[in-house]
């Protein structure tokens, strides 16, 4: 059975409130799961102690059992140390698209003829 450490969503529209649970990956996201293993809050401040609350001990067991916990669990662990940190490296989601580059290039040829002038 391939086990996934994942979020759960609950709560209201416009109100979520995530519970991290051990599940089989086949189940629905909000369906059937094994193990509740702690809740996540995204509307609470950051530096609240209750935005993320884990149950260590039985995220460390199911990590043994070879679950594989989802990207946003996994930032979650790596920030508990947990986990090693993975390298994220995404370097052309920051470059500008094509249209911002011919823009830019009209303008520095514009810029460019003013000042030959």
């Amino acid at each position: 059975m391939a086990t996934k450490i994942r979020l759960a969503r609950g709560g209201s529209k416009k109100r979520p409130h995530y519970a991290i649970v051990a599940a089989d990956s086949r189940m629905p996201r909000d369906g059937r799961f094994l193990e509740k293993l702690g809740t996540y809050n995204p509307l609470l401040p950051k530096d609240s102690e209750d935005r993320l609350r884990m149950n260590v001990e039985r995220i460390r067991h199911w990590l043994e059992q070879g679950a594989q916990p989802t990207d946003r669990v996994a930032r979650f662990l790596e920030a508990a140390g947990l986990r090693e940190k993975a390298a994220r490296n995404n370097p052309k989601k920051a470059a500008p698209g094509k249209k911002a580059q011919e823009r830019a290039a009209e303008r520095a040829a514009k810029a460019e003829a003013a000042s030959a002038e």
